[in-house]
């Protein structure tokens, strides 16, 4: 069965990875921010989902 919860957070990284991109912001930014927050959400979504 598909991982809902994991494709919505992979989705969302991937809008916000392109916006960044497209726009050349700071990783001071607020965007870039929650790609490090998603990152550590994923990480630990991927730990359970294993242990």
């Amino acid at each position: 069965m598909a991982d809902l919860y994991l494709k919505a957070l992979e989705s969302e990284r991937k809008a916000l990875w392109a916006t960044c991109r497209l726009k050349g912001l700071p990783k001071t930014s607020l965007e870039r921010m929650r790609i490090v927050e998603l990152d550590r959400l994923l990480a630990a979504h991927k730990g359970k989902t294993k242990g």
